[in-house]
């Protein structure tokens, strides 16, 4: 009922449009446009010749001038999508059906998906590895930044530096450094990594940058008033951390955290620079191999299987957060 209220005073251009006694008008021209999606466009017709026409109950006009408008948007927010659907219909149907031949041909998808889904099962362990370590490292980063008094000002400007640095690199470059370079110094352990793991390090020293900020995001939106309280019946700087700040800020920042998951299952992609087996890989392979794009399109929807049910779930968890926030209000 608000938000009709709202619409409805916008419609009329007054405060008060139930007790105004200004003469009042509904437009057509609005109604008139929306026809360029004629079954929503002519309700809007419909309704803005009803308030017009309804000249003795100014709620009733007001009511019809709202549902005019409504329809009226309905109809333009139709239109729009009918023109996305029609370019991308134009653009498959051209050239004799070149971009549908060319991306997606339903033989060679189904012969080669199941080899792309197992290549993608690595990018899967890739990342679920990766985002295991970044969320360690990160939030060690952004503990040793909130250290607070003088002594520890040398770890919190070390935390700085290597947030800066790694959060200014692009993450393909430092994936070439970690992949190619580390091979290269002889050193024990390092110079022997596998493909998979000289990736998920490079992944982790990268993306743990970005989480040490959001984690310092989660522990900064604990009041101080906590942090005094903890302090005031004797816990430690570390004690306050675990049980009072860092179980809260953990709720607060696992949207973030969905987030920047997707966006590393992503990067994993990058990991074929290095020859490493995983989806992107097999497709430009497999594209070689068939004369075709086709596999790009396979392992397009690999990824998306993964991130769009990802996204949805971080909205509806940004979502609750914020009608609890809304309610302890």
């Amino acid at each position: 009922m608000s938000e009709n209220r709202m619409l409805i005073e916008q419609t009329t251009g007054s405060g008060t449009p139930w007790q105004s006694n200004e003469p009042f008008q509904a437009g057509l021209l609005l109604p008139l446009i929306s026809l360029i999606f004629p079954p929503t466009g002519v309700v809007s017709v419909i309704f803005a010749l009803k308030s017009r026409n309804t000249r003795g109950d100014r709620k009733r006009m007001l009511n019809y001038a709202f549902r005019s408008r409504l329809w009226a948007q309905y109809s333009f927010g139709i239109s729009f999508a009918l023109l996305i659907v029609g370019f991308i219909a134009v653009t498959f149907i051209a050239n004799n059906y070149a971009v549908a031949e060319s991306y997606f041909d339903l033989q060679i998808l189904k012969a080669g998906l199941p080899q792309i889904s197992s290549a993608f099962l690595k990018n899967l362990g890739v990342s679920i590895v990766a985002q295991c370590a970044v969320m360690i490292w990160g939030l060690i980063l952004a503990v040793a930044r909130s250290l607070p008094g003088r002594a520890a000002a040398p770890i919190r400007f070390m935390a700085i530096i290597y947030i800066d640095l790694f959060r200014g690199l692009p993450a393909l470059l430092t994936i070439l450094i970690i992949g190619f370079g580390l091979p290269q110094t002889g050193l024990p352990f390092v110079s022997t990594l596998s493909l998979f793991a000289s990736g998920t390090l490079a992944l982790t020293i990268v993306y743990g940058a970005y989480l040490a900020e959001t984690f310092r995001a989660g522990i900064d939106s604990v009041h101080q008033s906590q942090i005094a309280a903890g302090r005031a019946i004797g816990l430690t700087h570390f004690q306050v951390l675990r049980f009072v700040v860092l179980p809260q800020a953990m709720r607060n920042v696992i949207p973030p955290l969905l987030s920047w998951y997707i966006s590393l299952l992503k990067d994993t992609s990058l990991l074929s620079v290095l020859g490493l087996l995983e989806g992107l890989n097999t497709a430009r392979i497999l594209v070689t191999a068939q004369s075709n794009l086709t596999a790009l399109t396979g392992v397009s929807l690999c990824f998306l299987a993964v991130t769009i049910p990802l996204a949805r779930f971080t909205d509806f968890l940004i979502r609750r957060n914020a009608q609890k926030l809304k309610g302890a209000s």
